[in-house]
């Protein structure tokens, strides 16, 4: 099973984490300083909000969250024998230890594919959000 994930750059988290949660009529499944993210089960969704005023665009980048290590390694081989270029990501972002493969659309989206291991207590190793890119 898996489920797509939208992760959005928004200028105030607290409004966007209200809005979101009367949208979706849930609260966030976690929530840190600059950060939220929603698992959403109807409609199937991981819904991400990231703490940017200065992005821009809203769209910081999109996902396939699965549940297992041999998913992402999976979808690596798979994606890479399709002759897309990847990229393997393995470490703490987003408040989790996670592993992951980037893609990029024709026109320059990225995509992960990605499964979370284990909490962790910041959103990336320098705290610079430089992962989810």
């Amino acid at each position: 099973m898996s489920r797509i994930q939208l992760a959005l750059s928004v200028s105030d988290v607290d409004e966007a984490v209200d809005f979101y949660s009367k949208l979706f009529d849930t609260k966030p499944t976690k929530r840190e300083q600059g950060y939220a993210n929603f698992a959403i089960d109807e409609p199937p969704l991981k819904l991400v909000l990231i703490h940017d005023p200065e992005a821009a665009g809203r769209m910081n980048h999109l996902g396939v969250e699965v549940f297992s290590k041999a998913e992402v390694s999976a979808a690596e081989a798979r994606l890479t024998a399709e002759g897309l270029i990847t990229k393997a990501e393995e470490g703490a972002c987003c408040y989790a230890e996670q592993q992951k493969v980037w893609v990029r659309d024709p026109d320059g989206a990225p995509w992960e594919i990605y499964t979370v291991l284990a909490d962790a207590g910041s959103m990336s190793p320098v705290e610079t959000g430089a992962c989810c890119a």
